[in-house]
C-alpha cells in the first residue's frame, strides 16, 4: 500500500525543470511515485538536456515538453499536450526564472527593457502558468502550486532591485492566489537564499564561502535542500496554503 506520502498516480509538472532546482525536484517527485512532466525552452541545448534528465528518473511514464513562460501560447499548448497524454494535473511547480547581477546603486545600469524582462519572466510566467493550470489542478481536488521565491523578496538584498521586486511579488502573489483557489488548490511558495547552482552570473566559490561564512548553518544551500522543501510542500504540509516557507540556513536572520 503507498504511503500517506506517496505521489503515486500524480502528474507534476516542473516548470524549468533543466536547472538545479528544477532537476532535484523532479527527481525526488519520481522518487516518490509521480509522473513528472519537465519543461523547457524551445529549441537550444535546453531540449537536450531535458531529455538527458529524464532518462535518469526512476519510474515511467514521464516526459519533456517544450514551453516558454513568457510566451502564454505555448504554456496552453503544454496544458493541451498534458491534457492529452495523462487526463490531469496535480502539482505545479514553478522553477523557471532568470537574473542579471545589477549593482543597487547603479540606478540607470537597470535599465527599463532589464526591468521589463524580468518582469515577464519572473512573474508574469509564474502567474501565466497558474492561471493556464488552474483548471487541471481544481480538478484534481488536492492540487498544488509551489513557486520558487528567494529571500531576497522580503530582505530587498538580492542580484538587483528587480529581481528583489519580482521576487516580493511571487510572495505576494502566492497569498493572493491561495485564497481563490482555496479549497481545491494549495498555493505556496519556497524562498532560498544562495543555492549553489549557478544561477548567477559571476558568483561562483569565493561568493559563496563569504555567505557560507556570514549563515548561521555555515554553508550555502545545495539544489536538493530547496528541492526537499519543495516536496514537502506537496506530501507533507497539507494544511498549509498562502505560506512561503524559508530555506535559508538562517541567513536572513
Amino acid at each position: 500500500m503507498p504511503s500517506i506520502h506517496s505521489l503515486q498516480n500524480k502528474v507534476a509538472l516542473v516548470i524549468g525543470g533543466t536547472g538545479g532546482i528544477g532537476a532535484a525536484s523532479a527527481r525526488l517527485f519520481a522518487e516518490a511515485g509521480a509522473k513528472v512532466v519537465l519543461t523547457h525552452r524551445p529549441g537550444g541545448k535546453g531540449e537536450a538536456a531535458a531529455a538527458a534528465l529524464l532518462k535518469t528518473l526512476p519510474g515511467a511514464d514521464h516526459a519533456a515538453l517544450p514551453a516558454d513562460v513568457a510566451d502564454t501560447a505555448s504554456l496552453l499548448a503544454l496544458r493541451d499536450a498534458i491534457t492529452a497524454r495523462y487526463g490531469r494535473l496535480d502539482i505545479l511547480v514553478n522553477t523557471a526564472g532568470f537574473t542579471k547581477p545589477v549593482p543597487h546603486g547603479d540606478l540607470e545600469a537597470l535599465d527599463d527593457e532589464l526591468i521589463d524582462r524580468m518582469f515577464q519572466v519572473n512573474w508574469r510566467g509564474q502567474f501565466a502558468a497558474i492561471r493556464s493550470f488552474a483548471p487541471m489542478l481544481k480538478a484534481s481536488g488536492d492540487g498544488v502550486v509551489i513557486s520558487i521565491s528567494s529571500i531576497a523578496g522580503s530582505t530587498g538584498n538580492g542580484s538587483s532591485i528587480a529581481y528583489c521586486a519580482v521576487k516580493a511579488g511571487i510572495d505576494v502573489m502566492t497569498m493572493s492566489l491561495a485564497r481563490v483557489l482555496a479549497p481545491e488548490v494549495r498555493v505556496l511558495g519556497v524562498a532560498p537564499g544562495v543555492v549553489d547552482t549557478g544561477f548567477v552570473p559571476g558568483r561562483g566559490a569565493d561568493f559563496n564561502a563569504k555567505t557560507a561564512a556570514a549563515t548561521p548553518l555555515k554553508r550555502v544551500a545545495r539544489a536538493e535542500d530547496v528541492a526537499a522543501a519543495v516536496l514537502a510542500c506537496a506530501t507533507h504540509l497539507t494544511f498549509s496554503t498562502g505560506t512561503t516557507l524559508v530555506v535559508d540556513g538562517g541567513r536572513s536572520l
